[in-house]
């Protein structure tokens, strides 16, 4: 078994207020710890991925706040206190302060923390 608390998984992504530690937590799947300040677009971090979207599949819990996320069959909000899962191909925008725990598969989540690494450099 393995247990990640917040602070001991590292910071894969940061700057202007967002933060996503992200680490391998075993069979296959990794957990990230995502902050996203009011207003924060992932639309341009994901610009170059197949249909401009995050194409990982994320399966999560939103600690706080609210998120739009845009997908080609339209837009969904999800707040603080709900369980999601988001397909491929969506894009998330903060609607205010937000926070959440996911669980992802970690090869095609490095995938998409890299291109936004690349995108950022």
């Amino acid at each position: 078994m393995t247990a990640a608390a917040r602070d001991d998984v590292p910071v894969a992504l940061g700057g202007e207020g967002v933060e996503v530690r992200n680490m391998p937590i075993g069979g296959g799947m990794s957990i990230s710890y995502i902050t996203l300040p009011q207003g924060t677009d992932m639309g341009p971090a994901l610009k170059g991925l197949p249909d401009d979207a995050c194409q990982c599949p994320h399966w999560g819990y939103l600690l706080k706040g609210r998120i739009r996320m845009r997908t080609a069959t339209g837009e969904e909000e999800y707040e603080a206190g709900q369980a999601y899962y988001w397909g491929p191909g969506h894009v998330p925008l903060a609607l205010a302060d937000t926070e959440l725990v996911e669980f992802s598969p970690d090869a095609d989540f490095k995938q998409v923390i890299d291109h936004v690494v690349a995108q950022a450099g």
